[in-house]
């Protein structure tokens, strides 16, 4: 999973169907090839919360095809940076890896209007872990409905 030359991040959250899907498209969209992104949940769902698809969709990410996926001890170990949200105890803690505890609501079971501020913090969550990273997103243009600019989060 790890490219050394590049960090991998991987977005963890119980069902893998929401939070971490959106987020896990906003990194790899914003880092493209400088990054790797990874998601999984400890109760993966059958299926993408459908909501968050339409979310991603609105802003131009496409996440139709992603699948929810259980987190394995390997793929944990192998990620420079794991980014937890809502998972609680059931999220996997080595020592000496970098962990992000991010508190978002959960999407499931909301419609596309509640989950957009959840999209939109997710995105400005991304940035700043890009911008720690050391990664640029590829222009400073705010995404059509977050309004947040690379500038926005770093000055």
């Amino acid at each position: 999973m790890a490219d050394h030359d590049r960090p991998s991040v991987l977005f963890l959250c119980t069902h893998n169907a929401g939070r971490s899907q959106m987020a896990m498209g906003f990194f790899a969209h914003l880092a493209g090839d400088r990054a790797s992104a990874f998601s999984g949940g400890s109760e993966p769902a059958d299926t993408v919360n459908a909501a968050a698809v339409a979310a991603m969709a609105e802003v131009g990410i496409d996440i139709t095809d992603e699948q929810p996926r259980r987190w394995t001890d390997d793929i944990v170990r192998a990620a420079d940076v794991v980014v937890t949200m809502g998972c609680g105890d059931t999220c996997p803690h080595f020592p000496g890896k970098r962990y992000e505890t991010w508190e978002l609501a959960d999407p499931a079971g909301l419609g596309i209007d509640a989950v957009r501020p959840i999209r939109d913090d997710i995105e400005r969550r991304v940035r700043v872990l890009l911008a720690d990273l050391g990664i640029d997103p590829p222009s400073n243009s705010p995404s059509p409905e977050c309004g947040v600019t690379y500038r926005d989060i770093r000055d």
